[in-house]
């Protein structure tokens, strides 16, 4: 077996370059033994002498040169690229013309007379072959033919491929974007590289891996595994173990690579800055697509000699976010966004093709991009089906409703400012609907609630999953599902419950270390466990899932590359089994539109990453009005108009039949955008929203009418029947008892409880009974609490309170017959017919009117009576401390109560004031404080103030009347000003004038108390002397 030689190194700098060619060494015998006496000497100059806070050391001249040559070689357009660099550094202009001058592209050829040509003297050829020579001998490429021995394993032959161009791109100064597609082994290839640069260099370190959270434990593992001797620090935790490990290794260089997520590469900034890093390792790189980002900006303060990008999906929206990783790789080439976007954007209308071929020229000495079908040819490729799916009954009610909540919106009546906002939460909103309606408050039929069989039939997407996963069992396969929403995963936990399904979880809330746990209990040989839920962001980064090979996409992401990192979960190397990806879709609904935006995007990232194609023209920026309008539009007429009782057809389909057409609709959706190519997409958009059968709506004259067009029209209200709690439970019996006499056993029937809420002030007993008989049923179904979400810091207290919890379900005991008789005694002891609205009336009433004022309270309530409202306070001033929350809605009380009692004061104040004047709109003096501006004539607030005694303070709506008077006096009709206050205006200046009243008679109260003067001369007085 055959691989790079043994090399001669300069002690004095490890780094130092190659000066012997490459022969065929022992396999097993890495080049480059290092003592532990030369790793400490090495690590001892891992820290800079200014902490960091110095300038990037400079490459030298030759170094500069030997780069500049290189990319030369490559491409004459880099000349463009390099130039902007050279204007501004004195030194990378002089490596610039040394480069050009020793590759001969300086010289100018005069052409001979005579037609003679120059033969070049014995002294000229010497001269260029003692350079060639010494170019040679102190250059050498390094290729490995097979896997390198340093590795414990054995590097598969387009891994081994990898090295070789990380290898080549190091040798000559370049930095690199590794994007090979997911589950290729970008993690191994990049740590043999590391390998490589310690054991062939003799440089072990120090190397920063930046890497997602969720992958910091598998980046740790692959270390172990693959390279054991290097010394690994993972950089996490709570603040106290980081400022641990911080002072006991890194500060210490107790590490070769230290491996550490985004979070701390942000929170540690100050102490990773302080380091000369060999290699900075970025893995999923598209976090520092936008230049702008913390992250980004952060991470280019960092002292390094080279980078390497990790990526699966390097082009994810545009041109420009292509430069921003290019610009992070190679800085004094990739300088001046302008200058790239001007070679490939937009102002290159002309020859595009010629654009692209330039692009492809750029990307490929720095970018490698294999995908599974051209390299790993033992992996079978995925089979991706899509399955239309129907939507329930109350599926459409819901999806009705929300339709109809703003429908405005939804026939594009809004505004510029606010209507991508509305539209956007429109679509949110239908797309959890298409999920399941139980993510609405109120859906689910309760209380009591009960997991059963309308969790199925009440969402077509679990009737079809229903189906699915019988089959799938049936076969011996496992299965992976992913959603996007958590609340999702709820329900199909409550699903999988029913069903017997045994299942792992992941989601954004759950546990480094419970994901951990989840994993190998899944992967573990002979697992028991047949479903593993996720959710697609943060179960779609570093895990290996390949023990499954079916993959359900609940919903799709708005990002069809989060979708695929989700499915190579289970398709990458080491997957053994067929494939099968089914991406549900709600068929007629707002999903449809998104997938199809989904699968031009796909298309154009198989045009631009992997044929070098120019994106920058596309029309894939975030989506606009128009496209969101388009995509809620969409199917909702047949919504509107669907009749009830029409159930979705997949319910009464064998899994074979709707398979089947899953895979038609999923090839006609792919030839339809696979026939497209890259000028049909720069033009392609969604189908116009004022497009109807056959028409274009919005060039239609509607100046006759002067109306917009609306075409969606929502159905009519219905008086629907209230719900009946005992007709749900003789529903739920007649089903049991069609389902014959050889149904599957179901798990244990939950207790019929009352759902009590803590403003019905129940006994306590009643809760301590319901809670033990709740105890008593999770220990039948074997039910486990989660871990309460929280911080690393407490992560022992919740885990004792989660233990604590745990145990109190395993020694619950069944309910004695003493206790089910009290129960339900004590079933009558609260305030049953009081709901949580009339619960809010009586808060807000109290406020309004004071706490004992019963009668005007109980006009507040259609269906309580006085006495009713005065036994409910006499318990609620007694108990309201049992009440979550509670004093909130004292302060509430007490709030309104002082508002009022501050409002009869006013009124006082003001009665005082008006009736002190025979005329007052012409007689009554305002006091205004000294120096005061006026914006409102006397005149003016006087009319104010005499409006505000004539209709009262506390009258509702006492500004918009006070508003119509005005306009209505013939005293004003010419008063501008005054005639165009707002309400809002008027009540500002309505409270400014009571509190001069109140200074007026407050401050004269205070001086009759201090003065001990009889009482002081009204205005009516002082009127009539006037008028004497």
């Amino acid at each position: 077996m055959s691989g790079p030689a043994p090399i001669d190194l300069d002690k004095s700098n490890p780094g130092s370059s190659m000066v012997s060619t490459v022969t065929t060494p022992n396999r097993d015998t890495p080049p480059v033994q290092l003592s532990t006496e030369d790793l400490l000497n090495i690590r001892s100059g891992y820290l800079l002498p200014d902490k960091g806070l110095g300038k990037p050391k400079q490459k030298s001249i030759p170094e500069l040169v030997k780069k500049i040559k290189h990319l030369y070689g490559l491409s004459d357009v880099f000349e463009y690229f390099l130039k902007s660099k050279g204007e501004s550094d004195p030194n990378y202009r002089k490596a610039m013309e040394q480069a050009k001058e020793e590759l001969g592209l300086n010289k100018t050829t005069e052409k001979p007379t005579g037609g003679a040509r120059h033969r070049k003297t014995e002294k000229e050829e010497d001269a260029e072959l003692m350079q060639g020579e010494e170019e040679a001998e102190n250059s050498v490429e390094t290729v490995f033919e097979t896997s390198p021995g340093y590795i414990q394993g054995t590097l598969r032959e387009y891994q081994v491929q990898g090295l070789n161009w990380m290898v080549s791109l190091y040798e000559h100064g370049l930095s690199g974007i590794l994007a090979d597609e997911m589950g290729l082994g970008k993690t191994l290839q990049t740590i043999s590289f590391l390998g490589y640069l310690r054991y062939f260099r003799g440089i072990p370190g120090p190397h920063l891996v930046c890497v997602p959270k969720s992958t910091l434990d598998n980046w740790a593992r692959e270390f172990a595994k693959w390279t054991p001797e290097v010394n690994v620090l993972v950089l996490q935790g709570d603040k106290e173990g980081r400022a641990q490990l911080i002072q006991d290794r890194l500060l210490t260089c107790d590490f070769d690579v230290c491996i550490t997520s985004y979070e701390m590469v942000l929170r540690e900034k100050g102490y990773l800055r302080r380091f000369a890093w060999q290699y900075i390792v970025i893995d999923e790189a598209h976090r520092i697509k936008n230049e702008e980002s913390s992250l980004s900006q952060i991470i280019r303060l960092f002292h390094t000699e080279n980078r390497l990008l990790i990526t699966g999906t390097p082009l994810q929206n545009n041109l420009h976010e292509l430069w921003a990783l290019l610009n992070y790789i190679l800085p004094d080439v990739f300088q001046d966004s302008a200058a790239f976007d001007a070679w490939f954007g937009e102002d290159q209308s002309g020859d595009q093709d010629a654009a692209v071929n330039q692009l492809h020229k750029i990307l490929r000495p720095f970018l490698l991009r294999r995908v599974k079908a051209d390299v790993e040819k033992s992996l079978l490729p995925k089979k991706e089906i899509n399955l239309y799916v129907g939507m329930s009954d109350m599926q459409v009610k819901w999806y009705q409703k929300i339709l109809e909540k703003d429908i405005d919106a939804v026939n594009g009546q809004i505004g510029k400012r606010e209507g991508k906002t509305r539209l956007l939460n429109i679509v949110m909103q239908l797309r959890k609907c298409c999920n399941h309606p139980y993510l609405f408050e109120g859906a689910e039929p309760g209380p009591p609630y009960t997991t059963d069989e309308h969790l199925v039939y009440n969402a077509g997407k679990m009737v079809i999953l229903d189906k699915l996963l019988k089959r799938i069992q049936e076969q011996g396969s496992r299965v992976l599902i992913f959603s996007q929403m958590s609340r999702v995963l709820d329900i199909l936990e409550d699903y999988c419950l029913f069903r017997g399904y045994k299942y792992c979880r992941i989601d954004g809330q759950t546990a480094h270390e419970d994901r951990i746990n989840a994993i190998d209990a899944y992967n573990k040989e002979g697992s028991e466990k047949f479903v593993f839920l996720l959710t697609t962001r943060a179960g779609g980064l570093g895990i290996n899932l390949t023990t499954a090979d079916q993959v359900v996409l609940y919903d799709s992401d708005w990002n069809p590359q989060a979708d695929l990192q989700a499915m190579d979960r289970a398709h990458r190397i080491g997957q053994t089994k067929q494939v099968y990806v089914y991406r549900f879709i709600t068929e007629n609904a707002v999903e449809e539109k998104v997938i199809e935006r989904a699968t031009q995007k796909l298309r154009l990232d198989k045009l631009v990453i992997q044929q070098g194609r120019s994106q920058s023209k596309v029309n894939n920026n975030a989506q606009n009005k128009d496209d969101l309008l388009n995509m809620i539009q969409f199917g909702a007429e047949k919504v509107f108009n669907r009749g009830k009782g029409e159930e979705q057809e997949e319910a009464d389909l064998d899994i074979d039949d709707i398979l089947k057409r899953g895979q038609q609709k999923t090839m006609e959706l792919n030839s339809r955008y696979d026939s497209l190519g890259l000028d049909d997409l720069q033009k392609f958009t969604s189908d116009s929203a004022y497009e109807w059968n056959g028409e274009d709506f919005k060039k239609k004259d509607t100046s006759k009418t002067n109306k917009p067009f609306v075409w969606i029209a929502p159905n009519k209200r219905e008086r629907k029947e209230n719900y009946s709690i005992d007709s749900y439970y003789r529903e739920m019996l007649n089903q049991g008892a069609a389902a014959g006499k050889n149904a599957a056993p179901k798990a244990p029937k939950a207790p019929k409880q009352l759902n009590i809420q803590d403003h019905q002030f129940y006994p306590q007993r009643l809760i301590d009974i319901q809670e033990k008989e709740t105890s008593y049923y999770r220990k039948q179904i074997g039910y486990k609490v989660p871990l309460p979400d929280g911080a690393e810091e407490e992560l022992e207290m919740r885990e004792s309170e989660r233990d604590l919890e745990q145990q109190e379900i395993d020694n619950a005991e069944p309910l004695t017959e003493e206790e089910e008789e009290e129960k339900v005694d004590l079933s009558t002891k609260g305030f049953s017919n009081w709901n949580r609205r009339d619960f809010t009336n009586f808060i807000q009433a109290s406020a309004r009117h004071g706490r004992n004022n019963f009668a005007a309270i109980a006009t507040e309530f259609e269906d309580k009576t006085q006495a009713d409202i005065k036994k409910y306070a006499g318990v609620f001033w007694q108990r309201y401390t049992e009440i979550n929350g509670f004093d909130r809605y004292i302060q509430q009380i007490e709030a309104g109560e002082d508002k009022a009692k501050k409002q009869n004061h006013q009124n006082t104040l003001l009665t005082r004031k008006v009736e002190g004047y025979e005329a007052p709109l012409q007689q009554m003096v305002i006091v205004y404080p000294a120096g005061q501006k006026k914006i409102y004539s006397e005149d003016e607030d006087r009319y104010i103030l005499v409006q505000l005694y004539r209709y009262g303070l506390e009258t509702e709506g006492v500004y918009e009347m006070i508003r119509d008077a005005i306009r209505a006096s013939p005293v004003f009709r010419f008063d501008w000003f005054f005639l165009s206050r707002t309400p809002a205006e008027l009540a500002r200046r309505g409270q400014t004038l009571l509190s001069y009243v109140g200074k007026e008679y407050d401050g004269a109260g205070e001086k009759r108390k201090s003065s001990s003067t009889p009482d002081v001369e009204t205005p009516k007085k002082s009127a009539k002397k006037k008028k004497a």
